[in-house]
């Protein structure tokens, strides 16, 4: 009876062991496939370059390269010598009182090349950068930052200037102080302009997360009649980019430019104040435009510039691709990036790689090795 016992509990345990053998080996091929397959994490942001196929390889009139080299030139011009005007750049920048409070705390330390930096020299950095390629690309033009009163910002650099207005800059309403920034900006200038003239400036409001890689005066050398121009791109929900607002510098168009703005506002307050934190300025503009009875909302589709009468505010419509370009797109709608491309703007999660490609410029001294860089980046997230 005994040794029945126990062969019947051997025959009834047999199962369990090889159910507990089976789950042993599962949870290690789990945990193996984990250790080995890194590149299935999704959404996962580096905090070192990541570099892979340039987008676009093969297609006409687009960037070819090979590796970080480029492999045909970008159309950059080397000649600047036309523009009579001059050309200033506006960018709205604060630091805030939060970021000053962990400037020595450790784990905040962030490292590009041979630098180290905790938040706020971060951001200063990236505020550097984007002066520097301004001063490659247009070493005649001037940088004008629009800056809280109450902020500890002090930028020391030639042909840069900080400009003090008083309002909300508070993350909540940056981007709704930015439009008021840019209106009271240009009711100073207008109020100080006489009304013909000698001497032209013109303006052009932009994030400082950009790089200017070519002249922008051509814009104004090429479309002489029109007051304001912004960048479009194919997107139904949000066709027009915030980053990028150029105002020619007569007294009309500035004029005819703040009344814009205005509308803007206007209906950015109303309509969008429940997105003042992001996007709510791009959904408004958007409304502005496509609320013009003849505007043809179509246009967007195709990446040519045109021009249409917005209100009194004649708009020069400017493709992205060109002057607005964006890593995510290389391997998006656009296809890779453009020969002439003017403007590279490395929105969100891509400070690291502003930085990246600066450091690569020092080194190389080629903007078109830059840019294959920056094309070899795709879509890749970094920590900032």
């Amino acid at each position: 009876m005994k040794v029945f016992r126990g062969r019947h509990c051997f025959i009834f345990g047999l199962p369990l062991i090889f159910i507990l053998i089976h789950v042993y080996y599962v949870m290690e091929f789990y945990k193996n496939s984990k250790t080995e397959v890194p590149h299935k994490q999704f959404n996962k942001k580096f905090d070192h370059l990541i570099l892979g196929p340039a987008a676009g390889q093969g297609l006409p009139n687009r960037l070819q390269c090979q590796g970080t080299k480029a492999l045909n030139r970008s159309g950059a011009s080397n000649s600047r010598s036309g523009l009579d005007e001059s050309v200033t750049f506006v960018t709205v920048f604060t630091i805030y009182n939060s970021s000053l409070d962990n400037v020595d705390d450790k784990s905040s330390k962030t490292v590009v090349g041979n630098a180290s930096y905790n938040k706020v020299d971060r951001s200063m950095a990236v505020l550097n950068v984007f002066i520097n390629f301004i001063q490659v690309a247009m070493p005649q033009s001037k940088v004008v930052i629009l800056t809280d009163p109450a902020s500890d910002l002090s930028v020391r650099r030639n042909s840069v200037s900080l400009y003090h207005i008083q309002g909300e800059y508070s993350r909540d309403k940056l981007m709704l102080q930015r439009i008021r920034s840019y209106i009271i900006f240009l009711e100073t200038k207008l109020q100080n302009l006489p009304q013909n003239p000698r001497n032209i400036t013109h303006y052009i409001f932009t994030d400082s997360d950009i790089a200017v890689v070519d002249d922008l005066g051509q814009i104004f050398r090429d479309h002489p009649n029109f007051d304001l121009a912004l960048t479009f791109r194919n997107n139904k929900a949000q066709p027009l980019n915030s980053g990028f607002i150029a105002v020619k510098g007569s007294p009309d168009s500035i004029l005819r430019a703040k009344l814009f703005l205005q509308e803007v506002l206007k209906i950015y307050s109303s309509k969008y104040i429940n997105a003042s934190r992001m996007l709510g300025d791009q959904l408004a503009l958007a409304w502005v435009v496509k609320s013009e009875p003849h505007f043809d909302a179509r246009r967007f589709a195709k990446p040519l510039a045109f021009a249409e009468d917005i209100g009194y505010t004649s708009v020069l419509f400017l493709p992205c691709a060109l002057y607005n370009w964006t890593p995510p797109e290389g391997a998006g709608q656009f296809h890779g990036m453009p020969l002439d491309v003017k403007v590279v703007h490395f929105k969100g999660s891509r400070k690291r790689l502003m930085l990246e490609s600066w450091n690569f410029y020092s080194s190389s001294m080629e903007i078109d090795d830059m840019l294959c860089l920056i094309l070899g980046s795709g879509r890749t997230k970094y920590d900032f």
